[in-house]
């Protein structure tokens, strides 16, 4: 392996108010390696490549490059050099086309050549061996789209050093395998990846060495083929922490909730039924519907033919709001854009879906708002120095918390999950799923929507699998097998 340094950091802090964030961390990255950067959420991970980016000034400590030293750094001398960073929160205009956001801030003059733009996006696709069209409007892609043209955006620079925040999260196996093929070219060619990820996989698949951070310090570099799992997890939490998916006890026999021939919203003749202490798992390729199948349980989009059950009974669910009164509670793919208001306070996110039954004579009881919060924090082990912390300055797992939070505190019945591990560390992805095994305990009824096949596997009792907007078949308990429920979502 190539040791000459790309980058190093020396001695780095960043406080916030009530929390350091980053603590007298030094740690350097060779060029031409990918190396892998793991730790809980919350460890520092996202303020450090801010850092990198010149996005964060640090208190103290330095940034060195090419035998420069930095104080700070700033976003356009950190360009300069070469440093490109993929964020989990896309950095992309809606409002222009796929060609215009790989290429923007490229063009000079006053006219711009839109073919040269457009074969120049394409080029990359070919690259990147996928297929979306560069005319496109990016706020009419899905999210795993937008996953590949922030990807293909930073290889269309001259970049030496790319930092990638979770690039697999809204991926399909076909994009990561492709994601990977990409990552081992632009090694090759001598560029760095600093590749963070939740997924153990990943990390032992494509990293050489991979470094852990735990309460926003460094604590140790390993050789990744000289690691394994459980080294990387006792390091990443501090303890040993057993990966087990949890056994549940509940006699599945009562149906809660039923779909019968749903249409719309791009899904067709979609009929299933969950029973009370069920969880059953929702696979499929992205773009498959089952997002899409969710937002019409939820009221969120209108269905046009088809009916939904409860307990038996027919019901009308025009909004979300008659959704939540009937006992259904969703927990959304993007919690950022649709699951939490990032502006307001852990209180006020936690309260606003229940806040009538807070209220005395309509005016909110505020310590019934804070205790009702306070529980909750407790409940979910959600690190914050502040009940009323804003929920943007939380890491992405306790962001995920809070979505959670608000849907119980609802007292819901029927709950579903749409992909809710998505960029949660490990510590935090156990504590989900042992709480999703509590609520199916107590008979509530669970959807889960997810694109981790283990995480599938291993928490469903049965799993729907979706293609092309309908059900492409039904695979219970004992014959789960990874290579048929891929074979059925790529419609084989």
């Amino acid at each position: 392996m190539n040791q000459e340094i790309a980058l190093s950091l020396k001695n780095i802090t960043k406080r916030y108010p009530g929390v350091v964030a980053i603590d007298n961390l030094s740690i350097s990255f060779y060029k031409g390696e990918v190396h892998a950067l793991v730790g809980e959420n919350g460890a520092g991970k996202s303020t450090l490549i801010k850092t990198i980016s010149g996005a964060v000034v640090p208190d103290e400590g330095s940034i060195h490059i090419d035998g420069f030293e930095y104080k700070k750094m700033t976003p356009k001398v950190s360009r300069q050099y070469g440093i490109e960073v993929i964020y989990q929160e896309f950095n992309l205009i809606p409002g222009l086309t796929v060609a215009e956001n790989i290429c923007f801030g490229e063009v000079t003059g006053k006219l711009v050549d839109f073919k040269v733009l457009r074969k120049k996006a394409l080029d990359i696709f070919e690259l990147m061996n996928i297929n979306i069209n560069p005319d496109k409007l990016v706020s009419e892609l899905p999210t795993a789209q937008q996953q590949l043209v922030e990807i293909a955006k930073a290889i269309s620079k001259d970049a030496k050093l790319i930092v990638m925040d979770e690039p697999t999260a809204p991926l399909t196996v076909t994009e990561v395998d492709s994601l990977f093929k990409i990552i081992a070219k632009l090694k090759n060619k001598g560029i760095t990846i600093v590749y963070i990820s939740h997924r153990m996989e990943e990390i032992f698949n494509i990293s050489d060495r991979v470094s852990v951070m735990r309460d926003g310090k460094y604590v140790d570099t390993k050789i990744t083929a000289e690691t394994n799992r459980k080294e990387l997890i006792q390091l990443m939490v501090g303890r040993e922490l057993a990966e087990n998916y949890p056994t549940r006890k509940y006699k599945i026999n009562e149906k809660l909730l039923e779909v019968r021939n749903l249409t719309g919203n791009g899904d067709k003749n979609i009929s299933f039924h969950v029973n009370k202490g069920e969880i059953v798992g929702f696979a499929g390729l992205v773009g498959a519907g089952r997002t899409e199948l969710a937002r019409m349980i939820f009221g969120a989009d209108r269905f046009e033919t088809g009916e939904i059950l409860i307990n038996g009974k027919h019901v009308n669910i025009a909004s979300p709001k008659e959704a939540i009164e009937l006992g259904i509670g969703l927990i959304p793919e993007d919690r950022k854009q649709q699951g939490a208001f990032l502006s307001k306070g852990i209180d006020w996110n936690i309260s606003i879906s229940n806040i009538r039954k807070l209220c005395k004579y309509g005016v909110v009881n505020e310590k019934a708002v804070l205790h009702q919060a306070g529980e909750y924090i407790k409940g979910l082990a959600i690190k914050t120095p502040f009940i009323d912390q804003l929920v943007m300055n939380l890491s992405g797992g306790n962001q995920q918390k809070v979505v959670l939070a608000r849907v119980l505190a609802t007292d819901s019945n029927i709950i579903i999950f749409d992909e809710p591990t998505r960029g949660i560390d490990v510590g935090a992805k156990q504590e989900i799923y042992e709480l999703m095994n509590r609520l199916a305990n107590d008979g509530k009824a669970i959807i889960m929507i997810s694109s981790d096949m283990e995480e599938l596997l291993g928490m469903s009792d049965r799993i729907i699998v979706l293609s092309e907007g309908k059900i492409a078949g039904e695979v219970e308990k004992h014959q789960f097998n990874q290579n048929h429920i891929l074979e059925l979502a790529s419609g084989q």
